[in-house]
């Protein structure tokens, strides 16, 4: 009998050479450690939270959510920036915090003879807004993150849609239209993206005679599916099950990444996804052994979307939504965040796996009474007045034509 499937993708990084770097210079092995153990704790944070409401099939990047909200974070001060902190366990340190960042990027963004994976950040800023220029530095430095003006005021659209090519240009054009209509107005300011693309292919590949269409158990219902096999007696898998879940590990070609299954035995996938932790992830992947396995898989391909301005209030950073948000690090003008949105493609084959995601955090202007400053060049002609405030009374009025007559 078939048992709902549970899937997590657990990317292990090695390499040092790239074509795009960021910052690295002082970035240590526990630093990066450290980073990547904020990128997972959260993760497991995060699908619990979106879980909870959604019963179909998930599918989301912690990296390039972390990635995005580490670049807002880093334009954040106070309360704002607190909360942030802790909701992504971000390490407070900024100097280890930052080059360790940069380091994972060019990690990734190493050259791989077997396999294709890529990142990307970028800073969108409204024309002529005054943005920190020790803020763009810092994107620029340690995130890899060009800035690029655009229009959002006069040629909101226009914005949108570069900001969109921009995305699936960077997910081999699998992740569209990431901004729908309507998620810029005349208020953004500032937009930051993370864009990440993977294709690799299985160490052990699945022959397209051998799937087959069979039953798989929704839990609700019996649908019917193309379902891979990979029956060979001579091949070993990296294996572990304890008394709940059966777990398999699923290399790509190159043998720096893989795919981690989790397959419910007699429990529901609920009463498994209750248990999830981090640590409970190590512990099964420190119990993994080469084993004979016959592997029976489902093919699948999906895509998500999330909308987050709720979700991340709830997990802890409401500030930075409100009016109340302190971003001075960015500008000195009264920032907030408006949406968080995150879309995510992946797609499961005979041959191996191509998946995508990004993540746009879209920063507004409040509407404080604090506004943009009016020009005042009295480069011509005026009239002037002196007057007593209380009662308006005039007391003296002229008028200049020629300052210097």
């Amino acid at each position: 009998m078939n048992k709902t499937l549970a899937l997590a993708l657990v990317l292990v990084l090695t390499g040092c050479t790239t074509i795009i770097r960021a910052n690295q210079q002082g970035a240590t092995t526990e630093g990066v450690m450290s980073v990547v153990e904020s990128n997972n704790k959260f993760a497991i944070d995060f699908y619990h939270k979106i879980r909870v409401n959604d019963e179909g099939n998930l599918f989301f990047s912690p990296y390039s959510l972390s990635t995005a909200l580490a670049m807002t974070y880093e334009g954040a001060r106070g309360e704002t920036r607190k909360e942030i902190q802790e909701v992504f366990y971000f390490m407070e340190d900024d100097s280890l915090r930052r080059p360790s960042t940069g380091m994972v990027y060019n990690l990734i963004n190493t050259p791989r003879a077997k396999y294709n994976i890529s990142t990307a950040n970028a800073l969108w800023v409204q024309e002529e807004f005054p943005i920190r220029e020790d803020y763009v530095k810092l994107i620029r430095d340690y995130y890899a993150g060009e800035a690029t003006n655009l229009d959002f005021v006069e040629r909101t659209e226009e914005s949108r849609v570069r900001i969109n090519n921009w995305v699936e240009d960077y997910t081999n054009n699998k992740i569209k239209n990431i901004l729908p209509p309507g998620t810029l107005s005349p208020l953004t300011r500032l937009v930051l993206t993370n864009a990440v693309h993977f294709k690799g292919y299985w160490e052990h590949q699945f022959s397209k005679d051998d799937t087959t269409d069979q039953d798989f158990n929704t839990s609700s219902q019996l649908v019917t599916v193309p379902m891979m096999r990979l029956t060979d007696s001579e091949l070993a898998f990296n294996y572990t099950e304890d008394d709940s879940v059966q777990v398999l590990e699923l290399a790509y070609k190159g043998g720096d990444l893989s795919m981690l299954l989790i397959l419910p035995k007699n429990e529901s996938l609920i009463t498994v996804e209750q248990g999830l932790t981090n640590n409970k992830l190590n512990e099964w992947s420190s119990g993994l052994t080469p084993e004979e396995v016959y592997i029976y898989l489902p093919r699948f391909t999906f895509e998500t979307k999330y909308f987050l301005s709720e979700e991340l209030k709830e997990m802890g950073m409401p500030t930075a939504f409100t009016e109340s948000a302190n971003f001075t690090d960015i500008s000195s003008f009264p920032l907030m965040i408006d949406d968080v949105i995150h879309q995510g493609f992946v797609e499961v084959n005979e041959e191996g796996t191509e998946v995508a995601a990004a993540t746009a955090v879209v920063i507004a202007i409040t509407s404080a009474p604090i506004k943009e400053p009016k020009f005042f060049r009295a480069d011509h002609p005026f009239i002037f007045l002196i007057r007593e405030r209380s009662t308006g009374a005039i007391v003296f009025m002229g008028r200049v034509t020629n300052p210097v007559s």
